[in-house]
Formats: structure tokens, sequence, C-alpha cells
């Protein structure tokens, strides 16, 4: 059984967060509750950000497992965590959309790709932060298949 990379349901609305680390959380707890990754992925996550910030500027940040995360990875799957109030991902980089990316084999480079494309529009990024449901953020998405 296939999951869908990017269902409504992996799609977290209105969320507040305290920190990066609660952040990297939450995004990653995503994953697993929807089935993409076991728990131990998001220890990975955390470890990926501190070898290198998964901010990507423009509010968005892509935090994602390390290279030898990926027999914690079961499917390719992504979450997306709206976060209105921002979340402090140090340096002054504020983040209001985090993108939970587990991709099986080397299928993250094209989950990477749709997203870079959707992101690299600074309008899109505002759109899915202020975005009053999954559909509306979904149908952004859809726009780059």
């Amino acid at each position: 059984m296939s999951l869908p990379v990017l269902a409504k349901e992996n799609i977290v609305l209105q969320a507040a967060m305290n920190n990066k680390e609660e952040a990297i959380r939450f995004t990653g707890d995503v994953l697993v509750k929807r089935g993409y990754v076991e728990p131990s992925y998001i220890e990975k996550m955390l470890e990926r950000e501190e070898l290198t910030s998964t901010y990507m500027g423009n509010f968005v940040a892509i935090p994602h497992g390390t290279e030898d995360a990926k027999e914690s990875v079961k499917e390719s799957g992504i979450s997306i965590v709206q976060v209105p109030g921002g979340v402090d991902f140090g340096n002054g980089n504020i983040v209001k959309l985090l993108i939970g990316i587990a991709g099986k084999n080397n299928e993250h480079l094209d989950i990477l790709s749709q997203i870079a494309i959707v992101c690299s529009e600074e309008e899109n990024v505002e759109k899915i932060i202020h975005a009053a449901s999954a559909e509306e953020i979904l149908a952004l998405f859809e726009e780059v298949n």
C-alpha cells in the first residue's frame, strides 16, 4: 500500500511552537503518525539540524533526516506545518512554514524539487502561511505536478 506523498491529513494549520527543536519534533511526528517513518527518524531530523540548518529563507524550513536515516523511512512523505506566529531557527531566522520530508530511495530529490518550485515564489509561501484550509495548500502543490 502506497500512501500519497502529500495528503490533507499531513497538513497542520495554525500551529504554535516555542522553539526550533519542538517545531522539528512536531513536524517529524506528523510523518510518524501517518506511517511514513519510524519514530527514530525524528532524532535523525534533529541530527541534520545540528549539522546544518534546514532554514531555506523566505520563512521556510525543510527539516529532514540525515543520510543514514534511510532505514527509518517506510514510505516517501511530506508534512506541512503552518506556524503563523513564527518560530526562531537561530540567527534571526524566523520560520512560519515547516515542510518535513521523508524520501524512500532517491524520491526525496523529486519531492524537494517540487517544494522548491512552489516555495521559490514568495507569493506562494504567503498563501501557504495564511491558508485557512489544507485544501488551499494542496491546490498550490498540485499546480506543480
